[in-house]
């Protein structure tokens, strides 16, 4: 995950209001997390954005809205212990993070303006059979005509590398790096 992006989205169930926050890779287009509740926390937020990590490997940086869960204490203080760069859009400027209001609004027409919802249960099980559909049978003409996965598997052919190196995806090195004054008295150089 090279960018990311963060939104809130907000419907109503039985008169009931319930947030879904969405993460996508700006790179890959792939939808990396639909997170559905009656309210989200900038604690629940941070370690939904750990468990990316782990999965995905760090980002280079966030890029979200001043929604009050994105500017919690909480989120600057994983922002800054897992050194990701966040970027705040301005106030009344959705296009500058276009992508993502972008592909929200798409979800808000297919989802909750088609479905009636009983249980938030129920719109977690269809969130995730939206995300699958559209990270795995939706082709973008931005990626080639691929698909949000096939375009992350093409572009990141060592990304399982990155499975195992939570903090980057560089393999580890083999041996530790010798010293310069050990390697040359024992070569017998200088």
């Amino acid at each position: 995950m090279q960018n990311g992006g963060e939104e809130r989205l907000t419907v109503r169930r039985h008169g009931r209001r319930f947030r879904i926050l969405t993460v996508v890779d700006d790179c890959t287009r792939e939808c990396l997390a639909l997170v559905a509740d009656t309210s989200l926390s900038g604690i629940r937020v941070a370690r939904k954005l750990d468990r990316l990590i782990i999965e995905r490997g760090k980002p280079k940086m966030m890029v979200s809205d001043n929604g009050s869960e994105l500017t919690s204490n909480a989120i600057l203080t994983w922002a800054d212990h897992s050194h990701v760069e966040w970027h705040y859009i301005a106030p009344g400027k959705p296009m500058q993070n276009a992508f993502i209001e972008s592909f929200n609004g798409r979800l808000r027409y297919e989802l909750p303006n088609e479905t009636l919802f009983t249980a938030l249960a129920q719109v977690r099980m269809i969130l995730g059979c939206w995300q699958a559909d559209y990270n795995d049978r939706r082709p973008h003409s931005k990626l080639g005509w691929k698909t949000p996965s096939e375009f992350a598997f093409t572009y990141h052919p060592r990304r399982d590398l990155a499975l195992r190196y939570a903090e980057g995806s560089a393999p580890a090195p083999v041996a530790p790096t010798a010293q310069q004054g050990k390697l040359t008295a024992e070569l017998g150089i200088g």
